[in-house]
């Protein structure tokens, strides 16, 4: 049975740092928890400075990388770094350190390199708060045996940070992974192993790991915890990513993109969409409450007009309790999804290829709305269009004048130092009252997409 209402919207952290500022404007779905966010300093540089602008290409490939030395890791990369060991290896689980078993080495002094394996390096709030691993080329104090051995690699990262924003679950998360499996271990099952888990996301997030490897997911527990050491055939430390929301088909020797993730989660999942059978275009509204900013204050007689238009509209607030199977079922089942610039859009990672996604952008939000959702989606061949919110339909016309530079010319405002200052007033200041009418026509020509992709594929 379909739910019509999943209560409750994410819960995000705001952040520090202009490379977090850059994907935050696509994040920040909710403050109910304070105590996450941190003082936000002023940036400068370019606003509109996309983060593969920002990545420093390195010549040799990560493969090359990997097999270059029994331990190596690249930090070239602005946005991450990554190390490999190649050979046996043990994983001690309390202290988080992994050894190269090498019986033959007469080394005196084994090599050691320290890394945080969590894809936002440049981030000074966040990334002091991820798990330092240590790597080591040989024993270092006591040498443990191995109380479990396994006959495959590992690939280890942490689930910290702004884990629990289902935005930053993919992008810092399951879509780097996806990336560097497909790169080491492009052929091979693996062995997930993780730091930083948080109480609630192993149960999550299983049916996504299970998708991604047949083992059991290794978690790396607190040093109180009883001590067990694991050994893998090798193991690469750290994830690769592409930028927010992005997979580089021209960066992976088996050309593996976006869709093909999209694929991984259809796997993951397995659903039967004869059993969400509809007469009319399903719909999937995603709702956005309480004082979280770019709130639809008129969401109600939106929801009247598009079944009015012919569709089946679904309210959808998820949370981090939502079962995530059952945002999926629902997501998938659908036709289409429309909803304000944020987080929970992430959920267009649901969507059947052909289906409808209509972003409604609020004011000053254009540029980071294609960084975040228009370009992910149009490579997962949906029918993108996108609903630019007039002056007139923002709430900051209640709060500043005509001539003001906030609604005159929002880049102007923003200029190059993109502070917290500026940025609350766009994301959280900032709600919406849609135009019935005039947001009508939009959606009237959704519907047909929607009602064609219907009558296709079911």
């Amino acid at each position: 049975m379909v739910m019509k209402t999943i209560t409750k919207s994410y819960t995000v952290a705001a952040v520090a740092s202009f490379i977090v500022l850059v994907t935050y404007l696509a994040l920040f779905s909710s403050v109910s928890d304070l105590q996450l966010i941190p003082s936000l300093s002023s940036t400068q540089g370019m606003l509109q400075q996309t983060w593969e602008s920002r990545t420093r290409r390195v010549d040799q490939a990560p493969q090359e990388i990997f097999f270059a030395s029994a331990t190596a890791c690249d930090r070239s990369n602005t946005d991450y770094d990554f190390c490999s060991i190649k050979g046996t290896c043990s994983l001690d689980q309390t202290t988080g350190t992994l050894a190269l078993v090498d019986p033959t080495s007469s080394m005196s002094a084994p090599i050691v390199e320290k890394i945080r394996p969590y894809p936002r390096k440049a981030d000074n709030w966040v990334m002091p708060r991820i798990k330092e691993l240590t790597l080591t080329s040989g024993p270092l104090g006591h040498t443990r045996s191995c109380d479990i051995t396994h006959d495959s690699p590992a690939i280890v990262f942490s689930a910290g940070g702004y884990t629990g924003n289902i935005y930053h679950d993919f992008i810092d998360g399951f879509i780097p992974l996806f990336i560097t499996a497909n790169i080491f271990y492009p052929d091979h099952d693996f062995i997930i192993v993780v730091a930083n888990p948080k109480e609630w996301w192993m149960s999550r997030y299983m049916d996504v790991l299970g998708a991604f490897s047949k083992h059991k997911t290794i978690l790396l527990k607190n040093e109180n915890a009883a001590s067990i050491t694991h050994c893998f055939t090798s193991a690469v430390v750290g994830l690769i990513s592409h930028g927010p929301m992005t997979i580089d088909p021209t960066r992976l020797l088996n050309s593996k993109s976006l869709v093909d993730f999209h694929n991984l989660l259809d796997k993951a999942f397995d659903t039967n969409l004869s059993t969400f059978k509809t007469q009319k275009p399903r719909l999937i509204l995603v709702s956005r409450y309480g004082k979280v900013g770019r709130v639809i204050l008129n969401e109600e007689k939106i929801k009247e007009m598009l079944e009015d238009v012919g569709f089946e509209v679904i309210i959808f607030r998820p949370s981090k309790t939502t079962s995530l199977r059952d945002a999926y079922n629902l997501i998938k089942s659908s036709h289409g999804m429309v909803g304000v610039h944020g987080a929970a859009l992430t959920h267009l990672l649901f969507l059947r290829p052909g289906s409808v996604l209509v972003q409604i952008v609020p004011l000053g939000l254009g540029w980071v709305a294609k960084t975040c959702f228009e370009s992910p989606a149009k490579a997962m061949k949906f029918e993108y269009t996108e609903y630019r919110v007039s002056v007139g339909e923002s709430s900051l016309v209640e709060k500043y004048s005509k001539d003001d530079l906030v609604l005159k010319d929002p880049i102007a405002y923003r200029g190059v130092g993109w502070n917290a200052t500026k940025m609350n007033v766009y994301l959280i200041e900032q709600d919406v009252r849609l135009d019935v009418n005039r947001f009508r026509e939009h959606m009237n020509k959704a519907y047909e997409k929607a009602k064609s992709f219907m009558d296709i594929d079911g």
